[in-house]
């Protein structure tokens, strides 16, 4: 038995102020954006609603001290959250919705059961987090030093808005490791145990939407990533609403010590753990799911199965060169560290992986990737 729900509704407009005029803003919301978002979209519409951009309250992706800000300068009266932007917007504007005083960490620690007070339209600026559709939210834990996932069903966005025209506006390595970001909860999503047919049918179309417009943006141009700017923001929903159900893995597992500890972006940190956890699986269970995905990975980039996942870790580091972890200044004796924080903090999302992995496994993944 299964329950397959879609708990947000979705919409596509050509603009942001077509979405505006729609959704009649007004006094009792309150957009969280970014400023280089405000200024293009939003700011000469002369709206009448309260706006905070995240950044002022500090830079990279959300942790709990952050969120705490927020939330204390989030008027009461507010009844309407409107998050425009990438996953740090979104993942906070989730939180944003709940009432109470209380710290985020007890939030993603369990001690507090939180209250839904407002309703959530999130207009996703990237083509990656898919957290439009989710009910995850992620957030870096500063006493920790670790970055942890929530989710709540209170935590579905009421609307999701895709806006093809504020995806146009990222710089090209945010387009890169976003849409590396969307490929990775399509494929891990797909390996999941937990996947079902109406699940793997999201991941597919996802991933080979994606490949087939980097195979054109690699033909045309870098730049011409923008002609296919509305299928890669297509393809992170399908993929969100993919990993929605099915989860996200080991991939994701491994990159979240580098990214809490070194803040290294969300997508791109994903992308340094890619090839070993496939290189992994591949070593521990070679056929099974994986093979199906080795197929279709081939029949879209023309290439015989034997060379699928060599020829796709190729392709993505056409589109964005990868690094090791020691250029990040990430020291050897680390890893033992990383790895002990993954078996401990990651539970949630090791119990997606396509096989299962010991501490040894996740030690190599990282030394693998050093």
């Amino acid at each position: 038995m299964f329950i397959f729900t879609l708990h947000t509704e979705i919409t596509n407009l050509d603009t942001f102020a077509e979405f505006a005029l729609s959704e009649a803003i007004n006094e009792r919301d309150m957009i969280l954006t970014n400023e280089s978002i405000f200024i293009p979209f939003i700011r000469d519409l002369e709206l009448p609603c309260e706006v905070l951009f995240q950044e002022k309250y500090g830079s990279g992706e959300p942790n709990d001290e952050m969120i705490d800000s927020i939330r204390k300068d989030t008027p009461n009266d507010i009844t309407r959250i409107v998050a425009v932007g990438g996953g740090t917007v979104i993942d906070i504007a989730k939180i944003l919705v709940f009432a109470g005083e209380w710290k985020t960490e007890d939030l993603f620690t369990g001690e507090i059961v939180p209250q839904k007070v407002r309703s959530l339209i999130v207009v996703p600026t990237t083509c990656g987090t898919g957290s439009e559709v989710t009910n995850i939210t992620i957030s870096a834990l500063r006493r920790q030093k670790t970055k942890k996932g929530l989710a709540l069903d209170s935590m579905y966005a009421d609307r999701a808005i895709l806006i093809t025209e504020v995806v146009k506006s990222l710089p090209y390595k945010f387009f890169a490791t976003s849409s590396m970001d969307a490929f990775i909860h399509a494929m891990e999503s797909y390996l999941s145990p937990k996947a079902i047919y109406h699940s793997e049918a999201y991941s597919e179309k996802a991933m080979r939407l994606i490949l087939q417009s980097y195979l054109y943006t690699l033909e045309k141009g870098l730049e011409k990533w923008k002609d296919r700017a509305k299928e890669f923001l297509l393809a992170s929903n399908l993929a969100g609403i993919a990993f929605g159900y099915a989860g996200c893995a080991a991939i994701h597992a491994t990159s979240y010590p580098l990214s809490g500890k070194y803040h290294i972006p969300h997508g791109e940190a994903n992308q340094l753990m890619l090839s070993a956890v496939l290189y992994k699986y591949k070593q521990k269970q070679p056929e099974g799911k994986l093979k199906l995905l080795e197929e279709l990975v081939a029949s879209e980039l023309n290439v015989s199965v034997e060379i699928a996942i060599t020829t796709l870790l190729e392709l993505f580091d056409q589109i964005y060169a990868k690094k090791g972890l020691r250029e990040y200044g990430i020291a050897e004796p680390e890893l033992e560290e990383f790895a002990d924080s993954v078996i401990v903090g990651q539970q949630r999302l090791l119990s997606n992986n396509y096989v299962e992995m010991t501490r040894n496994d996740i030690l190599e993944i990282y030394r693998e990737s050093f």
